[in-house]
């Protein structure tokens, strides 16, 4: 039986479509942050800030001049202004919470905290 050599072409075609690795496009653009200072909270409560030096789409990043915010011995939930330095790191994508630039951040109250009553 005969074919034609358009189907061949056609299938080629949809293989190739298939075959092609589609970039996945993150919801943050990252790049203007690249060599300023940011600030990233990661999952299990601890906080770094440090100098961006690169990302990819997977949220995976490097910091260098990394320093972390260390937490009050009496309540973890709690950071302090104490700070260890690290140097240059890379942070695992699945475990960045929050990315945050440090030019125009300000720390305010929280609106939605109560006050704890006397008894």
């Amino acid at each position: 039986m005969a074919t034609t050599g358009g189907g061949d072409t056609q299938q080629q075609q949809q293989k190739q479509q298939h075959t092609t690795p589609q970039h996945k496009q993150t919801v943050l653009d990252l790049g203007k942050y690249i060599d300023k200072g940011v600030r990233v909270k990661l999952s299990g409560g601890r906080e770094v800030e440090g100098i961006l030096k690169g990302f990819d789409q997977l949220l995976n990043l490097v910091l260098d001049e990394t320093k972390e915010y260390l937490r009050d011995v009496d309540d973890p939930l709690r950071i302090t202004d104490e700070t260890r330095n690290l140097g240059l790191i890379v942070t695992r994508g699945t475990s960045v919470m929050v990315v945050s630039p440090l030019d125009g951040l300000k720390e305010i109250e929280n609106p939605f905290a109560v006050a704890p009553e006397e008894y």
